[in-house]
């Protein structure tokens, strides 16, 4: 199993240096990911600094040469699917072949929708998600699209130059499993960044069993044959290092092929230390 950062994109005193400064930081401390948020405003404080992450990811991927890199997640109804994509290829080339994108429906407290005119429908977003994901799947292969759809349009189109990746920039779906609409969207794509509750204000941790049956509900392998990837956590660590570590030796036991160790906003030396010190192995 894997352990990546997932890191905020925003928030009072955060700066695009610091999170680039982060992204350098997590591969020398031994990290195997960098995936940011994607919010257009920050969901912490009144007019938060907030960054686009596709630009950060570009200036660590200049920066590094190991981590894999990429967002948890992308609200996609929010994207052009073909914007994203080139996005997307264009890292995966600075990087030599690191990028990943995860895409969901987007959170629903993301105040950047209502604001600046985005559907905020769940059941639009839903069915905006599942044409998208089809489109974005396709660019990201680097082959010849046509689609025409009720809410997309490709005709006959190819994006040059063909990705790094074969066949294509994998791609995560993330979203809550009490949606079982999440499942059947993953087994489309190359991996899934689930979490557990629908309440995005709660938190709870997948048992070993549900890890288990999850992954028994998945595609065995990603479009390129290697293992399909399963991302669990989006949490900070807890102080119970022992505990801590047996937990995520049981959820690896179990499928997961990523921890995902969430670093919030805050003093900028706490999160350098949180990136510093590395993944619990």
């Amino acid at each position: 199993m894997r352990h990546g950062l997932e890191i905020c994109c925003g928030g009072p005193s955060v700066t695009a240096s610091l999170l680039v400064e982060l992204g350098v930081l997590a591969e020398r401390a031994g990290w195997d990911g960098v995936f940011f948020e994607d919010y257009l405003i920050y969901y912490e404080g009144d007019d938060p600094p907030t960054y686009d992450p596709w630009l950060l990811l570009a200036a660590i991927a200049a920066r590094t040469g190991r981590v894999r890199l990429g967002t948890t997640v992308t609200a996609l109804p929010r994207r052009r699917p073909a914007k994203l994509a080139r996005e997307a290829l264009t890292v995966d080339h600075i990087s030599g072949g690191r990028a990943t994108v995860a895409v969901g429906v987007g959170d629903p407290k993301d105040r950047g929708l209502a604001v600046f005119g985005e559907r905020t429908d769940l059941k639009t977003r839903a069915a905006m998600l599942d044409e998208g994901l089809d489109l974005l799947v396709g660019l990201l292969g680097g082959g010849r699209v046509d689609h025409q759809g009720d809410h997309y349009r490709a005709d006959a189109v190819t994006l040059r130059p063909a990705p790094v990746q074969a066949p294509r920039v994998p791609v995560w779906v993330g979203g809550s499993t009490q949606a079982k609409a999440v499942l059947r969207r993953a087994a489309r794509a190359d991996g899934i960044v689930p979490y557990k509750l629908t309440d995005t204000e709660g938190w709870s941790d997948f048992t070993p069993d549900e890890v288990r049956d999850m992954v028994a509900a998945l595609p065995a392998a990603r479009a390129d044959g290697e293992p399909f990837d399963v991302a669990i956590g989006g949490r900070r660590r807890r102080p119970d290092e022992r505990a801590e570590r047996a937990y995520l030796g049981e959820i690896a036991a179990a499928g997961a092929t990523w921890w995902l160790e969430f670093v919030p906003a805050g003093d900028p030396e706490a999160m350098r230390a949180a990136v510093a010190r590395g993944p619990l192995g």
